[in-house]
């Protein structure tokens, strides 16, 4: 068997080249890996029994090195990758100007935000490794893991390896991206940071549903990096080859992008007057003090919305980007009788592994939540084949094939994960890695992608 490696440039120029169909595709089978994960017993190579917990390895430069085997349906695999210390740059400080730990403003930026509306035009070409956008941030000063993923087959004859930087931050989004799918409404949108994270769940949002999204806000620390982050979304070729954004013509002609710094004199109203305003919420920075105030969702006026909110930046213990009074709220009983109007509440946050997110989630663990008081995203999708058989039966709510990801059709459940405050916690598991590596690689072969070594 031949083994396959990917470099960063050509992971880049591999997922630039996805088309919506693609996305969904890959997405599925991420699906069906964590429902098993979460569902399936021995007999099932995803099911948690054989996925081993990662081990971390802490340096006296700050740095962390996580290492992620995982065994999937398609054999196994093993992600190692380092993640430099935020106090080691002046991230912790730009940080805390986000967060309730400062007020103190940025002069970084005079301009404090920029409002702007761009239109893509599709065009048709192939897309190489020049195509995909510059890294937002030298590799020096970024927080964004850096290493490989090896992957072997069922039988332990090595298949690939990849430059995970990546893939690591395109699997995260993919996943918090089921949830968002399944909104009944993605009008404004809110996006904390603008690294490779922040990237990849703006860009996944807009491949999949564009044409609904009316406001992205970009609230970050550095006026500068998130201005490239938006070129980067838009100019993804050095000539403005739009094509090689593979579908892009679902960005949307509406989507109005603005940005938010702290160097604004009203930040502070700007801040609660754009997460009041949204129906989703990415968090992607590696914070250790909540991004906004609770008082701004958790009092009469921030419930009367229903919101989705994807928390992915923090990875420890002691980091936090949304406030623990929240998360407390969002799992209280519902009670029968209120005397004002808000949305519903589900009992429960949904996170990618209950065992990781109760051990690592800075989120989790300082709000005190219980096993019970957490549902993986696996018990929530449903399987490809189950999908299939109720087309079949003529049970199938959504219409197409292009739908993707479908969540369990119990009413209330449904009604909840559409409509009402939902909440996703991921710290990233192996299996995500692997599964998608897999699907990348094969598209990688099919489309001749990449460097490959015969007889390895």
């Amino acid at each position: 068997m031949p083994l396959t490696i990917l470099a960063d440039s050509d992971v880049r120029s591999l997922l630039h080249s996805l088309s919506r169909q693609d996305i969904l595709d890959i997405q599925q089978s991420l699906a069906d890996a964590l429902h098993y994960y979460s569902t399936a017993t021995e007999e099932n190579s995803c099911c948690s029994s054989y996925q081993p917990q990662r081990t971390s390895l802490k340096r006296k430069d700050g740095s962390t090195t996580l290492f992620m085997p995982a065994s999937s349906s398609d054999g196994l695999g093993m992600k190692i990758v380092t993640l430099m210390a935020p106090d080691d740059t002046d991230s912790a400080q730009g940080l805390s100007r986000l967060s309730l730990s400062s007020t103190e403003s940025s002069a970084r930026s005079s301009s404090p935000s920029i409002a702007s509306s761009k239109t893509a035009a599709s065009t048709s070409s192939s897309t190489t490794a020049a195509d995909v956008p510059p890294l937002s941030i030298s590799s020096a000063q970024s927080t964004t893991p850096r290493g490989s993923l090896t992957l072997l087959d069922t039988g332990g004859a090595p298949r690939a390896m990849i430059n995970a930087e990546e893939v690591t931050a395109f699997r995260t989004a993919l996943a918090s991206m089921m949830l968002f799918k399944k909104r009944s409404s993605v009008h404004d949108v809110s996006v904390f940071g603008a690294g490779k994270q922040a990237y990849w769940h703006i860009r996944l949002a807009l491949l999949l549903r564009g044409e609904e999204i009316h406001h992205l806000n970009i609230i970050n620390r550095s006026f500068d990096r998130a201005t490239n982050l938006i070129k980067q979304l838009y100019e993804p070729g050095e000539k403005g080859d739009y094509s090689a954004n593979g579908g892009v013509g679902a960005f949307g002609k509406r989507t109005k992008f603005t940005i938010i710094t702290p160097g604004h004199g009203e930040y502070d109203r700007l801040l609660k007057s754009h997460v009041r305003q949204s129906n989703v919420i990415i968090c992607t920075t590696p914070s250790t003090s909540p991004l906004f105030p609770a008082s701004y969702l958790t009092n009469t006026g921030g419930r009367m919305k229903g919101r989705y909110i994807a928390l992915i930046g923090s990875y420890k213990p002691h980091m936090i980007e949304l406030h623990p009074d929240i998360l407390r709220q969002a799992v209280k009983p519902e009670h029968a009788h209120h005397h004002h109007k808000h949305a519903k509440n589900g009992g429960a946050i949904v996170v990618d592994s209950v065992t990781a997110c109760l051990k690592e989630a800075g989120e989790i663990i300082q709000a005190g939540l219980k096993p019970n008081e957490v549902v993986e995203l696996g018990e929530l999708v449903m399987l490809k084949r189950e999908i299939e058989r109720r087309k079949a039966e003529g049970r199938h709510s959504d219409g197409d094939s292009e739908n993707g990801v479908e969540v369990q059709t119990d009413r209330g459940l449904r009604e909840w994960l559409e409509k009402g405050n939902v909440m996703y916690k991921s710290v990233g598991l192996g299996l995500m890695d692997v599964v998608v590596g897999n699907d990348l690689v094969r598209l990688a072969d099919e489309r001749g992608v990449g460097t490959r070594i015969e007889n390895f």
